[in-house]
């Protein structure tokens, strides 16, 4: 089996998961930036892991799914800057997995990464309390994904390899 770890990654919280996702595969493998993916010819199964961009998929990550992974195997891994269990997480989680939908979406795995101060900065400046709230929040987010957060990505890139293998 033939496996894909592709990402998008700003400030370099989704790296961090990417980097231990793919150490924790075996067999053939590529790790490459999505920006650099024009197919998924050839793979069996691909992880994508993005950052959370506007309460959802970013949409650069939207233009590759519509491309690329209808009836795919296919495993999310997201960063956001909410901490677990955050009442809007659901939801935000939701609109993420939504352009996978022609996909075969085998699981997901989500964490807390540590919101850029630019960008936190300029949520703050933002006319929009729901944003400046957000941004008000960066300290909360500082050292995540943590070790535990890292580790917890190559657990779940075990099991999702374990699931696709098996059929």
């Amino acid at each position: 089996m033939r496996t894909l770890v592709t990402y998008m990654s700003l400030s370099g919280n989704t790296r961090k998961l990417a980097d231990m996702i793919y150490a924790n595969i075996d067999g053939p493998k590529d790790l490459r930036e999505l920006s650099e993916v024009q197919s998924l010819e050839g793979y069996d199964l691909t992880f994508v892991g993005f950052p959370v961009h506007q309460f959802g998929a970013p949409a650069a990550v939207k233009d590759f799914v519509e491309k690329n992974t209808k009836g795919r195997n296919i495993a999310l891994f997201v960063t956001h800057a909410m901490p677990p269990g955050a009442d809007m997480l659901k939801g935000i989680m939701a609109k993420c997995q939504a352009p996978f939908a022609q996909a075969r979406v085998l699981g997901v795995y989500d964490c807390q990464g540590e919101l850029a101060e630019s960008v936190a900065q300029s949520l703050i400046n933002s006319p929009n309390p729901q944003l400046q709230e957000f941004g008000r929040m960066r300290a909360v987010t500082v050292g995540h994904p943590d070790a535990a957060e890292v580790a917890s990505a190559g657990e779940f890139a075990r099991s999702i390899v374990t699931m696709a293998s098996s059929g």
